[in-house]
Formats: structure tokens, C-alpha cells, sequence
């Protein structure tokens, strides 16, 4: 039926929802991608930036009038200035030893850690492959991660007395399950299809966990190595502050006595430095790690072409 002169014309169709696009909103705006990246300018700025606020935020909370410590907002006793900080560094380094204290932690933690690599690296490959063997550590390992580390103290000093070698054991204990329960999740990830490959080309078991199985997963748990040592690093502090007869040395102990005589300034210098040591090492792994593993990370592979031009020296060619 025709419609009539008088009637109201048809309402407009309802507009079409804005869509977002790649790198814009719904208006059509850019917007900052989620998860992505900024220039190492960037970061270095807003890294320096953050420094900065807690250095100002240090200042503020520590200033007040000199030869009037009660009008500071925090008092001494409890954080030190940054001045009074800075001027305690010659006593920290050449009285109080703080680097010779440095070293003494850091053999004890690759002692530790590294003897938890041997023997966590290796358990862990076979326990991935072999399902009983697997069955049987779980309970070792679930107790391992799971135990408060603090309770390992009176324990270490029953069966190893004091000194570095109970230092020592300690840390192996403390990470030694972690290193294996990683090293296992890092062969389980290794994809099947490798494995039916190998098998099809007539490889031994053997010859699919050395050359198949760990090959693969050696990016993972060297990551994952590289992690746990800064979690080894954290152990240590717990382990040099408790301290039992003529036992010394190492950051924690250096922490402890400092604690005991008042000197606020030496433990915030001993903390900074702390991070510091940490960091370094994790930057020298890092890098080693992209250049053992350059098809993974990036990396020159400047490492395995040395290590190859030594096994192999007339099947390696070196190029600059």
C-alpha cells in the first residue's frame, strides 16, 4: 500500500561502532601499543629518573638543620642523610673491607650454586625423560622449593658444622631443587615432533636425550640458571648472618656486626652495593647467554666459535 503524504519518513540506520585499528583507538588516535617497547634512551631516562626520585625522596625525609638531628623527619638512628652516607664510603671500603667481603660472598655463592648446577642440571635432564625417575624426585623436589630456607640454618650447622663449607651446603640445598624442577619443565617443553624425528632417523635413546633433548632446552635452562643465581645471591645474606665462633666474613656478616655497633651508613652502603654486584653478574650472564645460543637471543656466537676453533681448529673458521 502506497504510503500517505503526511507520514513521518523512515528513522536513519544506526551508525556503525567505531573500530580500533592497529595502533590507534576507536577515534582514529594512536595510542601506545601494550607490551611493546621504547628507544634504550627512553629507558635509560626514565631509569635514571626513578634513581633520582628516590635519591630526592632520600634527601627530603634525612635534610634538616645541621647539629639538630631531633627536626629531621626521619631520624638518623634510623636512616643516615645522603651526606653522612657518601662520607662513610673510605671507611666502608678500606677499614671495613668491603671489597675483599664482596669476594668472600661471591666464592661462597658460586661454591653453592654451582655445585647445585652439577648436580641439578643433570638429575633434572634424566628425570624428564624417564617418567619413573621423575615420579620418585617429586616428593624431594616439591619439599626442596617448599621449605622455608631459614629452618636449612640449624640444620646445615647439626651436619656441617660452621664455617664456609656449611655456608656452602646451605646454598646447594636451598637451590638445588629449583634447579632441577626447572631443568625438568625445561626438557618437557621440548616439543615432540623433535623427538619422533630423531626416532624415525634410527637415534638410540641416548642419542635423543645428548643431541636431541638437551640441545634444545639449553636456552631455557641456562635463563632459568641465570635467574636462580640471583636468587642464590639473596640466600647467602641469610646464611652470613647468622654467626657462630671466630666464623666471619662476607656482606651478611659485614651487615650483622655494622647492625650490632650502630653504623646505619655502612649497611645502606653495603645494600647499595648489594644490587649493584647483582646486577653486574646478571648483565655478564646475560651476555654470555645470548652469544652461546645466538639463534635464540641475537647474540655473535663469539663463544662457540672459540670453544669450536679449540676442539676442531682445522674444521673452524674464524671471521672477524
Amino acid at each position: 500500500m502506497a504510503e500517505s503524504a503526511d507520514s513521518p519518513p523512515d528513522p536513519p540506520p544506526p551508525a556503525a561502532a567505531p573500530v580500533a585499528t592497529a595502533g590507534g583507538g576507536a577515534d582514529g588516535r594512536p595510542v601506545a601499543p601494550l607490551r611493546g617497547t621504547i628507544p634504550a634512551w627512553a629507558a635509560v631516562f626514565w631509569g635514571f629518573t626513578c634513581i633520582a626520585a628516590v635519591v630526592a625522596a632520600w634527601f627530603v625525609a634525612t635534610a634538616g638543620p645541621v647539629g639538630e638531628p631531633e627536626r629531621r623527619f626521619v631520624s638518623p638512628t634510623t636512616l643516615p642523610s645522603v651526606q653522612e652516607t657518601v662520607e662513610s664510603f673510605p671507611v666502608v671500603f678500606g677499614e671495613r673491607k668491603l671489597v675483599a667481603n664482596t669476594l668472600v660472598t661471591l666464592k661462597r655463592v658460586c661454591l653453592g650454586f654451582g655445585l647445585a648446577v652439577l648436580v641439578g642440571v643433570p638429575v633434572g635432564i634424566l628425570a624428564a625423560c624417564f617418567p619413573a625417575l621423575r615420579a620418585f624426585l617429586a616428593p624431594l623436589a616439591v619439599f626442596g622449593r617448599n621449605i622455608p630456607v631459614a629452618a636449612l640454618i640449624p640444620l646445615t650447622f647439626s651436619f656441617f658444622g660452621i664455617g664456609d663449607f656449611q655456608k656452602v651446603m646451605f646454598l646447594f640445598i636451598a637451590s638445588v631443587a629449583f634447579v632441577l624442577s626447572d631443568t625438568t619443565a625445561a626438557v618437557l617443553d621440548v616439543p615432540q615432533r623433535f623427538v619422533d624425528t630423531a626416532l624415525t632417523l634410527g637415534a638410540n635413546r641416548r642419542q635423543i636425550i645428548l643431541k636431541v633433548l638437551a640441545p634444545l632446552a639449553a636456552p631455557s635452562i641456562f635463563n632459568s640458571l641465570r635467574l636462580l643465581f640471583g636468587l642464590a645471591f639473596g640466600y647467602v645474606m641469610l646464611a652470613e648472618l647468622v654467626k657462630l665462633g671466630t666464623d666471619s666474613g662476607g656482606l651478611g656478616d659485614l651487615i650483622n656486626v655494622s647492625q650490632r655497633r650502630g653504623q646505619r651508613e655502612t649497611i645502606l652502603i653495603v645494600l647499595l652495593v648489594i644490587p649493584l654486584v647483582a646486577w653486574g653478574i646478571d648483565r655478564a650472564l646475560w651476555w654470555l647467554q645470548c652469544d652461546l645460543f645466538p639463534y635464540r637471543y641475537g647474540g655473535r656466537g663469539i663463544v662457540p666459535r672459540i670453544v669450536g676453533g679449540l676442539v676442531h681448529p682445522k674444521r673452524t673458521e674464524f671471521r672477524p
